[in-house]
């Protein structure tokens, strides 16, 4: 399942990056530039964040409370992570990135393991 995580992610990439995503290593350098235009760039991430979540919540079902809420709750946080993040200044420093960045994935990963603990496949 891993290499699903890897090619899903590199073909997402593919539409954002310049250039610079070589297919193989090696190999010539992929990539659409979506990212040259903000806006376009904005779009096309939040409706492919949309589809996601609509797939996730028509593959499952909640179990319980947690399931339902605990999901809702994680799905509006990270969309207000990354509104702030577009509109934020950049961090002051690489090490508060990292100060910052470590600890927060880290509860993300375990707050999506939560909630997909009570929720169920359809």
């Amino acid at each position: 399942m891993i290499w699903l995580g890897v090619v899903s992610h590199w073909v997402l990439d593919f539409v954002s990056h310049r250039p610079d995503m070589p297919l193989y290593p090696g190999g010539p350098r992929l990539g659409l530039g979506l990212w040259n235009s903000t806006l376009a760039t904005v779009v096309v991430e939040a409706l492919m964040y949309a589809i996601g979540v609509w797939i996730y919540l028509r593959i499952t079902r909640a179990k319980d409370g947690i399931g339902k809420w605990g999901l809702l709750s994680f799905v509006v946080v990270l969309a207000v992570l990354y509104v702030a993040n577009i509109f934020s200044p950049p961090p002051p420093s690489v090490k508060m990135m990292v100060i910052v960045a470590i600890p927060l994935t880290w509860l993300l990963i375990l707050w999506t393991w939560w909630a997909d603990r009570h929720r169920e496949v359809r």
